[in-house]
Formats: C-alpha cells, sequence, structure tokens
C-alpha cells in the first residue's frame, strides 16, 4: 500500500503543475491582448464600427486582426471567450493554498513566535482575508472614484501595504507572501468573473436582440483589465517568493512585498509604452533596479528567533506529538549530525550565510515542526541533504522513516 504522504505529496505536485500551465496561459493571453490592444492603428476603409487594426505574422502566416470598442454589427458565429484561463488558475491555486498551507497549516502557515493561533483559526484568517481585498476594491472601483484612475491605483497599492503588514505579523514570513500573492490574485480573477465577462454578456445579448450596445460596458471591462496587467508580475513574484528565503526570511518581507508591486508598475508601464508609441521610457529601467536594489539589502536584515530562544520555547501541540514518539531521540541526532551544518541559524557550511529555504533543524521543535518534511526529503527520498554535501546512508535514512511513521501509525 503506497503511502499517503507520497501520494498526497504527487498530488500536491499535480495541482501545482496545473496551476503553472493555467497561469502560463492567462498570463499569456493578457500580455498579448494588452499589446494588442496597445498598437492597434487606424486604416482606411475599415468596417463601420472598427476603431483599429493590426497586422501580425507568425508561424508562417499573416493575421489581419480589427477590434470593435462596442460590437460589430452582425455576432460572428465563432466566438472566443478569454475567461477559463483565469478561473482554473484561481481554482488550482486555491488548492494548492488548502494543500499547502491549511493541511499543512501547522508547518508552513502559523508562526507561534508571532501569534498563538489554533489552526482552524489561521485557516479562517486565511480563506476570509481573501474576500476582503476584492470587496474593497470593488467598492472603490464602482464610486466616483473611478472616474480619477490614478488616485484608484494608489488606493489599491495602500490597501495591498496594509494587508501585507497584517499577513506578516501573523503569519510565517513564506505564508504572509504567498496570501498576498493570492489576495491579489482574487481580486483579478474576481474582476473576470463579476465584471469583465458579465459586461461582455451584455454586449453580446444586446446585438443579438437588435439592440445598440452601450459603450461603457465595454470601457468598465477596459478599466478592469488594465488593472489585471499591472498587478500581474508582481503576483508572480509573491508566488515564487516561498522558494527563495532572503524574500520571506526577514522582518520587512512586508515591505519588500510591497516595493515588489511598484516595480510590477514601473515594468509594465515601461512595455505598455513600447507598444503603444514604438519606444518605451528608458528611466523606468532605471527605478526598477534601485527598488530592486532596496529590496536586496532588506532581505539580509535578520532578526528572526536566536537559537537560545527557540530551544527554550515551549512546543507546540504539533511539535509535541513527534517529539514525545520513543524513536525521536533517535531521529532527533541523525537529523543533526546530517543535516544541522546548513539548516542552522548560523550555517557552519562554507560560503553558506542563511539556511536553504529557511529552514532550520537545530532544536528539537525544530526537527518535530519538519518532521513531513524531512521524512519526505531525506526518508523516502535521498533529495536531502546533498550527496556532495554529505553521503547520508540508508540506516540513517531508515531511522527517519521509522520515527514518523511510528508516529502516524500510533506506535
Amino acid at each position: 500500500m503506497y503511502d499517503l504522504a507520497i501520494m498526497w505529496d504527487w498530488i500536491a505536485f499535480s495541482v501545482r503543475w496545473l496551476h503553472l500551465i493555467t497561469a502560463m496561459a492567462w498570463i499569456g493571453a493578457s500580455f498579448y491582448f494588452i499589446a494588442l490592444d496597445l498598437g492597434l492603428r487606424k486604416a482606411p476603409n475599415m468596417p463601420a464600427g472598427a476603431h483599429g487594426e493590426e497586422w501580425q505574422v507568425h508561424g508562417g502566416g499573416f493575421y489581419h486582426i480589427q477590434k470593435y470598442l462596442v460590437a460589430p454589427e452582425n455576432m460572428p458565429e465563432h466566438l472566443i471567450w478569454h475567461k477559463w484561463q483565469s478561473y482554473i488558475t484561481w481554482v488550482s491555486g486555491a488548492a494548492m493554498l488548502m494543500i499547502v498551507y491549511w493541511v499543512g497549516g501547522e508547518l508552513f502557515l502559523l508562526d507561534p513566535t508571532k501569534a498563538e493561533l489554533s489552526l482552524w483559526q489561521g485557516i479562517l484568517i486565511s480563506g476570509g482575508s481573501l474576500t476582503i481585498g476584492w470587496l474593497a476594491y470593488d467598492f472603490m472601483c464602482k464610486s466616483k472614484l473611478s472616474e480619477q484612475p490614478t488616485l484608484l491605483m494608489l488606493l489599491l497599492f495602500v490597501i495591498l501595504v496594509i494587508m501585507s503588514w497584517g499577513y506578516n505579523q501573523i503569519f510565517t514570513g513564506r505564508a504572509a507572501l504567498l496570501h498576498l500573492g493570492a489576495f491579489t490574485a482574487t481580486i483579478m480573477t474576481a474582476n473576470v468573473f463579476f465584471q469583465i465577462m458579465p459586461n461582455q454578456r451584455i454586449v453580446v445579448a444586446d446585438l443579438k436582440a437588435g439592440r445598440t450596445p452601450d459603450a461603457k460596458y465595454g470601457k468598465i471591462a477596459k478599466v478592469r483589465s488594465t488593472h489585471n496587467n499591472y498587478l500581474t508580475l508582481p503576483v508572480v513574484f509573491l508566488m515564487l517568493s516561498n522558494h527563495y528565503p532572503l524574500s520571506f526570511g526577514t522582518q520587512y518581507a512586508w515591505i519588500i512585498a510591497s516595493l515588489i508591486f511598484l516595480t510590477g508598475v514601473t515594468i509594465r508601464h515601461y512595455f505598455n509604452t513600447m507598444h503603444s508609441t514604438g519606444k518605451g521610457p528608458n528611466w523606468t529601467w532605471g527605478v526598477t533596479v534601485i527598488l530592486m536594489i532596496v529590496i536586496a539589502w532588506l532581505s539580509t536584515v535578520r532578526t528572526g528567533e536566536t537559537w537560545e530562544e527557540a530551544e527554550a520555547r515551549p512546543l507546540t501541540a504539533y511539535e509535541e506529538k513527534f517529539a514525545s514518539a520513543a524513536s525521536f531521540e533517535d531521529a532527533y541526532d541523525t537529523v543533526v549530525g546530517n543535516c544541522s551544518m546548513c539548516h542552522a541559524r548560523e550555517p557552519v557550511w562554507d560560503g553558506m550565510l542563511w539556511a536553504p529555504k529557511g529552514v532550520y533543524l537545530e532544536t528539537k521543535g525544530d526537527v518535530a515542526r519538519h518532521a513531513s518534511e524531512i521524512y519526505l526529503h531525506a526518508g523516502v527520498s535521498h533529495a536531502m541533504p546533498p550527496p556532495n554535501a554529505v553521503q547520508m546512508d540508508l540506516d540513517a535514512r531508515a531511522t527517519i522513516i521509522a520515527w514518523v511513521r511510528e508516529v502516524r501509525t500510533g506506535g
């Protein structure tokens, strides 16, 4: 019978793969249509109602594209709707959030040094907070602020900064940045589901009924789509951040995340301007480089839990479950002897300044907290430790496997 942990890890991998594929499709479509829209040009003899056209070459053929601000005189028989990329990206992302940060919440979501939360409380905050951004943003977009797009974007940025700070007060640094990405992605998908698609359906229904569609619906969809365009790059960064502890393993992670949203604006402004005018404003690259230098500097400021504090901290209920096993002492000695030279608050491996992935394996609480990860990476697989660092023998791996399975099977 296959080990449940192995099956669960493969499920997580498969969902992550799906999430990556659909995200590529969504982002690719978004970037393509923004570039297409900005590159439209007026031309003689265009059909009635056509706003602009563009010629493109790809795959050995030529494409002639025309855009109608409202709709063509007659509804085409074959109409492609670009929506499923967004929906499936969000659904698969939500599934990943549940798999990693809800089921694995004791390890990846909760930080007992920041807030004393039970797992169900953390899950409630995790899921409930994702709706806050959309409700606030949607309210602003429907208010008179919609007439001041620059102010609207600034207020959205303020909301993102506040949420970045808030997440970092209660969750692990890794979870905080990931949740900020999910918070933003929820706004983006909700834009598609609640605004862009319904407004486009109204236009199609009017056209089929022989009515003249109101141009305001297309304008609303265009505004929301533009907002999504500027939010895309920061979301990608935040989703990748969990692989790079320099981005989340600092008390200033919330500032790093906030600055990343500014780089998204500068980068997209360059490309949007280039698509529209043929030449981008080069000053945006200078600003982006400065922002990234500040981010890199902030990432080196480390004021987390010291070894003494970690050793003195009482074990959580989850940690106690693994630390109380009869085989824990042998497993603990095995992990410390093979892994702690790198996975330490002050690594002794030459040239290593921070523990890989921000994972510490020094105290009994550290080892117990990461039991499942140790089991997968150094027990049933040989991913860790790297063979050029430590050649861990099979008996040592068997000790780890026996420890975790003892806990999971109740002895």
